[in-house]
């Protein structure tokens, strides 16, 4: 069964929150003691991040970047080595996670089994003795928010891991929290109900005006969901932008081949023509056109990612990063050639007594030497070879 925390939070936040609270975090650490070896593991490190009011927001990179230490650092369920934490500049690093009025949705459910649907959404609203009229109104808009209408009596076992997905965020929306945290909660479903949901999670999210951080390793929820990104790596944020801007601008190799299959040629800017930049590649030389930045200065060195859509690219220098996008080359056109003439029939030999040979005249037919090879039995492969054709005329 998973650990779940019992909150004892009142109807109201503890601080003042007439809408959905900005987050700012500064220099948030965490470290733990290494495995087998001396010195310090830095799970976060050094993070400072500002998430506005309303905002969904996403904590993207590979598994072990640190982004789940970082959620769970602002849910309270980690305390933080070093750095703050602050909703709407009130400093809560250090309060309880049951004080911050934030709503967890967990990658595993976290359902009560032996509850119903209605006792499990509930629950938070329990803890925070809510009444009994207000608490059933406020469970049947919740279910009916995640289209889980007509479900509460069951339990947890009887839904498939959509629908129980959709029962954990309904618990985490019921209590109305200033900051919803959502922990990879599409990992576990197929491809094809993940398609669903994301649509509409972001829905709820954006009608309820709720400041939100969603992790996940998936590129194609990120892009496809958030207003904004952090990119992270090694527990430090990469680069931190709209899903538009990482893809066009990315600031390093790691986020252009983080965001998409590419194939990097390294360019030289030879040439600058208005918005048209010529370069020189291992591949030869190509024309490329900046969209939305202005163009770099003559011999930048650029990282040129060709991928299946329009090439990005990725400088090494503190200059703004150009959208490239690669010119259209001329198609090639194809050459007919002849064809060979066509070969000279060729008369399969026959043996003597065969009835399609054309008779000639008894004297003939009897003066022809009986031949050693059976009537029945096949030539040899030699006899059969076509002869070789001679070259097509070009």
């Amino acid at each position: 069964m998973p650990f779940l925390l019992t909150p004892t939070l009142s109807p109201h936040p503890p601080y003042p929150c007439s809408v959905s609270p900005t987050i700012d975090i500064k220099a948030l650490a965490k470290t733990y003691p290494a495995i087998g070896k001396a010195g310090i593991t830095r799970a976060v490190d050094g993070v400072t991040l500002t998430i506005n009011p309303g905002e969904l927001f996403f904590l993207l990179g590979p598994s072990g970047c640190g982004k789940t230490t970082l959620l769970r650092m602002i849910a309270g369920f980690i305390e933080p080595t070093e750095g703050s934490i602050a909703f709407n500049n009130n400093d809560i690093t250090h309060t309880p996670p049951n004080k911050r009025n934030t709503g967890m949705v967990f990658q595993s459910y976290a359902l009560w089994p032996h509850m119903t649907i209605a006792q499990n959404v509930a629950f938070g609203l329990g803890v925070r003795k809510v009444p009994a009229t207000d608490k059933t109104k406020r469970v049947k808009d919740a279910l009916a928010q995640v289209q889980m209408t007509g479900y509460e009596s069951r339990k947890p076992t009887q839904l498939s891991g959509g629908q129980q997905q959709r029962v954990a965020l309904a618990r985490a929306l019921v209590v109305r929290p200033d900051v919803l945290l959502l922990d990879e909660p599409l990992s576990n479903l197929d491809a094809k109900l993940r398609l669903e949901l994301r649509s509409q999670i972001r829905k709820v999210c954006k009608d309820a005006s709720l400041t939100t951080v969603y992790v996940t390793h998936d590129q194609k929820e990120a892009l496809s969901m958030a207003d904004r990104v952090a990119i992270m790596r090694d527990g430090k944020v990469i680069q931190v932008g709209t899903p538009r801007e990482l893809y066009r601008r990315p600031r390093s190799r790691f986020v252009a081949e983080f965001l998409g299959e590419a194939d990097f040629l390294e360019a030289t800017v030879t040439a600058i023509e208005e918005k048209t930049l010529h370069l020189d590649t291992p591949a030869g030389r190509l024309a490329a056109m900046v969209t939305d930045a202005p163009p770099p200065r003559s011999a930048t060195k650029l990282l040129f990612a060709c991928g299946p859509s329009a090439g990005r690219s990725a400088q090494t220098a503190p200059l703004p990063l150009p959208r490239l996008v690669p010119m259209p080359m001329p198609v090639p056109v194809p050459v007919p050639l002849p064809l060979p003439s066509k070969p000279p029939s060729l008369k399969q030999p026959t043996s003597a007594n065969s009835p399609s040979t054309p008779s000639t005249s008894p004297a003939a037919t009897a003066s022809t030497p009986a031949s050693s090879t059976p009537p029945s039995s096949p030539r040899p492969p030699s006899a059969t070879r076509s002869p070789s054709l001679p070259p097509p005329k070009m």
